[in-house]
């Protein structure tokens, strides 16, 4: 099993939801993501989504493109963040960490060191879990076929258009978990209809038979309680770019860990039944 599949299961034997907290790697500082990281695990986190800067990152709103703006302009790449990773994983060996990102950085990559030189380093420095953002099911099965190769879920996104046909493409090659977004639009965008959401988990769950976590559009406990009554796991990245963003180093942890702790104490008031009953395979 995974660093992800072990998390899930060890969560669902206990009732529990996941809290999978989204940070962009180098922001607000280049050199504040490892122990960011370490303070979002103390703070209740159990996956770290990581996301790679990118220059056109299409399916994020404002806040995320201005962070991963920002991360670019200190020299944030993907080397840097594999060294990110690579350092987080001196202390913590167990936390799983999924790269968020798009299709560019990670072409770009092999394109200077070499054909499977990203997986390969992505396994070296302790990445768990995937999620390109522009690669669809049906284009990447050789990349799927990779990762599994080196212990490395391939994470898809569904979202509220998403067909039966596109659920089952998902649910073919998806592993560890997959990420419903439940706005229509970019990231950070519009009110979350947290009944919808309700709605929709069963239709995934019809085809998915691992994990879904719900994300876009929790911007607090209560929202985050919500999605966590029907969800595997909820995750959250707009707010903490936002409490992180123009903070020097230690306000920027604070905040975000002090946030973070709220949503754990929120799911965790949720009974433990509606977990178990939640498949997640």
């Amino acid at each position: 099993m995974t660093r992800i599949a072990d998390t899930f299961a060890r969560l669902r034997a206990e009732g529990r939801r996941a809290l999978i907290p989204y940070v962009t790697a180098g922001f607000p500082q280049a050199d504040i993501t490892p122990a960011l990281m370490h303070a979002m695990v103390e703070s209740g986190a159990d996956v770290i989504e990581l996301g790679v800067p990118f220059s056109d990152p299409m399916a994020d709103g404002p806040v995320i493109q201005k962070a991963g703006e920002a991360a670019l302009a200190l020299g944030v790449g993907m080397r840097q963040v594999l060294d990110m990773v690579r350092d987080f994983r001196i202390r913590d060996g167990a936390t799983p960490v999924v790269l968020m990102g798009y299709a560019n950085p990670i072409e770009r990559y092999e394109q200077v060191n070499g054909a499977g030189a990203f997986v390969r380093d992505a396994a070296a420095a302790g990445v768990d879990g995937v999620l390109v953002v522009d690669y669809p099911p049906e284009e990447c099965e050789a990349f799927a076929e990779a990762l599994r190769g080196h212990g490395i879920d391939l994470i898809f996104l569904l979202a509220p258009t998403s067909t039966s046909e596109r659920m089952q493409q998902v649910a073919r090659i998806a592993s560890g978990y997959v990420y419903y977004v439940s706005l229509k639009g970019v990231t950070g965008a519009g009110h979350l209809d947290t009944e919808a959401v309700g709605r929709m988990l069963p239709r995934i769950r019809e085809h998915v038979k691992i994990p879904v976590g719900v994300g876009f559009g929790i911007r607090d406990a209560r929202t985050a309680q919500a999605v966590g009554s029907a969800a595997d796991a909820v995750v959250i990245g707009s707010r903490i770019i936002q409490l992180a963003e123009d903070q020097p180093r230690e306000q920027a942890i604070a905040r975000v860990s002090a946030f973070l702790a709220e949503i754990r104490e929120a799911l965790d008031a949720l009974p433990a039944a509606t977990a178990k009953n939640a498949s997640g395979g």
